[in-house]
C-alpha cells in the first residue's frame, strides 16, 4: 500500500480508477427523476448519493494477480471503493445493493494527522479486495466502482491505481 510511485517492474501493469462522467451522470438523473416524480426508488435498488461517483478500470490484460494499491490524497478526509460485481450499465438496468462487492476498501487521513503522513487503511480488506478484482478480471475487459468521498476528500485531491503482475 505504497502512496509513491516508483517505476514498477517489467512483468506489472498499473491500472489507474478512472471516472466515469457519463455514467456519474446517468445516476444522477436517476435520483433526481425518482425525486421530481415523487416515486421511490426500486426494492433493493441503490442509489448514488451526492458524494458519491462511479470510475472504472480497463482491463487490456485479463491473467493478473494483485499486486499492491497506489492512494495519493492530499489533505484529510475518507475514501471508500466499493465495487460492483456486474457488469452494469444504468441506460439498461438500475444498480441493485445485491451487485456490490465485499470487502470494500477504504483509506483515509485524519484532520489532525500531519499533511505528510502516510493514508491509512484497512490492510487485510485492501488486499483481498484486490485479489477480488484480479479474479473478476479475467473474465470481463472492465469493471466500474463507487468511489465516495467523506470527511473533507475530494475527487481533485484523489489519485488511485492498483498494480498487477501479469501471468506469463
Amino acid at each position: 500500500m505504497d502512496a509513491d510511485k516508483a517505476d514498477p517492474p517489467s512483468n506489472t501493469t498499473v491500472l489507474e480508477f478512472k471516472e466515469d462522467t457519463a455514467l456519474t451522470e446517468m445516476m444522477r438523473l436517476r435520483v433526481s427523476s425518482l425525486q421530481r416524480s415523487g416515486q421511490k426508488r426500486q426494492d433493493g435498488e441503490r442509489l448514488l448519493l451526492p458524494y458519491e461517483a462511479v470510475y472504472r478500470l480497463d482491463f487490456a490484460i485479463q491473467e493478473l494477480n494483485f499486486s499492491r494499491w497506489y492512494f495519493s490524497l492530499s489533505g484529510y478526509g475518507r475514501v471508500t471503493v466499493t465495487g460492483i460485481c456486474q457488469h452494469w450499465t444504468p441506460d439498461l438496468t438500475n444498480l441493485m445493493t445485491r451487485q456490490l462487492l465485499e470487502p470494500i476498501g477504504t483509506f483515509w487521513r485524519n484532520a489532525g494527522d500531519p499533511e505528510d503522513s502516510p493514508l491509512k487503511c484497512l490492510e487485510a480488506d485492501m488486499q483481498e479486495f484486490g485479489e477480488r478484482i484480479a479474479e473478476l478480471a479475467r473474465v470481463r475487459k472492465v469493471m466500474y466502482f463507487l468511489l465516495a468521498f467523506k470527511d473533507g476528500a475530494e475527487a481533485a485531491n484523489l489519485s488511485c491505481s492498483i498494480e498487477f503482475t501479469t501471468e506469463n
